[in-house]
């Protein structure tokens, strides 16, 4: 895991402001027009894009801008964080619950589908708006979960044996601080019948910063706990973000990854296999591979199934099996995650394939 930092700070910037994670939220950029002169935007990209930010809000740390290629609006890292005109064209569709996440709501943000496991949107915050979010329609409704919400969670929780897996979602459970995200998951490991809990956060990507030793002796004291994450481009794998993967794992906490397929970002087969090379090389497990849904705001991301089954069957030829992921979609309407791998990428009976 030895990475030299890809995400340098600004000239002039102090290193250790550059490395604290709250200076990284509070300089975020939350409007286009702050970022007219490192990508080189005009006037009328500027308007452009402060239309967008009207409906969908825009924040984006420091750290993950400076990935950015400068003057490139179509690099793989600003197609992620930067609004998009499209987005809030009428006639590109979507739904903004494409996965009916709200029917199957059974108290306030406790997504309840599968019979043993649940969903806890635990906050509406995240560290950066990823353009391609499932999410989207939360943005609107605040950024912080009342303690009552929570409370609720936790009750529901409680009083459903038959829940032995609990999901932190949201937005990102680690914009939660750490006295408030440990009341969480202390109040979870109490309950008898919860075996497991997961954390989903993007935090390792967007701001490695947060992941401190100290979060991490917190987080180990509620093992089994296990980390997903979602890296969608071999860039994002820095130095910092390397290393705050290694930080969880030396807790004893498995990293996983769950990338979502995009177009203009991850959808070739030599950025595919990088990405799951670097993700192997830092010991973070390649879980899924999401088909993008159509979500209202960010269906220009959306590829056809073919493009992502050509990736899959060229990925099993070349590629070690500890590298591949799981390509599944998530049916519209709550139909659950179905894959969509080729039948040639499973083993056949004299065992080929298998790597």
């Amino acid at each position: 895991m030895k990475r030299e930092p890809s995400g340098t700070p600004v000239p002039g910037q102090k290193t250790e402001e550059w490395n604290d994670w709250r200076w990284q939220l509070k300089q975020s950029v939350r409007h286009p027009r702050h970022l007219g002169e490192s990508l080189r935007l005009c006037t009328g990209d500027m308007d452009d894009l402060g239309a967008v930010v009207e409906t969908y809000h825009m924040s984006v740390t420091p750290y993950y801008l400076s990935l950015i290629e400068q003057g490139r609006r179509d690099d793989p890292i600003a197609r992620q964080c930067l609004p998009d005109r499209r987005e809030i064209d009428a006639a590109a569709g979507g739904s903004e619950d494409p996965l009916d996440e709200e029917r199957d709501t059974v108290v306030d943000g406790l997504i309840h589908r599968y019979s043993d496991r649940c969903l806890a949107m635990v906050t509406s915050r995240c560290a950066m708006y990823c353009r391609h979010c499932n999410r989207k329609r939360r943005w609107k409704t605040g950024e912080d979960v009342s303690p009552a919400s929570l409370h609720a969670m936790v009750a529901y929780v409680a009083r459903t044996p038959r829940l032995r897996e609990v999901i932190l979602s949201g937005g990102d459970p680690l914009m939660l601080g750490d006295d408030c995200l440990e009341g969480l998951l202390a109040s979870l490991r109490a309950i008898p019948h919860v075996e497991v809990i997961r954390i989903g956060s993007r935090i390792p990507v967007v701001l490695p910063m947060r992941i401190t030793p100290e979060l991490c002796r917190m987080l180990r004291r509620y093992r089994p706990l296990w980390f997903n994450t979602q890296f969608n481009h071999p860039r994002e794998v820095t130095g910092e973000s390397a290393r705050a993967c290694e930080l969880l794992v030396e807790a004893g906490i498995p990293v996983s990854n769950q990338s979502v397929l995009l177009r203009g970002v991850n959808d070739g087969l030599e950025t595919m296999r990088d990405l799951l090379y670097e993700l192997q090389r830092i010991a973070v497990r390649p879980y899924y591979l999401f088909h993008c849904e159509p979500v209202r705001g960010a269906t220009h991301f959306q590829t056809d199934i073919a493009t992502g089954r050509a990736i899959m069957e060229k990925l099993w030829g070349d590629v070690s099996g500890l590298c591949i992921p799981r390509y599944v979609i998530d049916l519209p309407g709550g139909g659950g995650k179905r894959s969509l791998e080729p039948a040639s990428c499973h083993a056949d009976d004299e065992g080929e394939k298998v790597n």
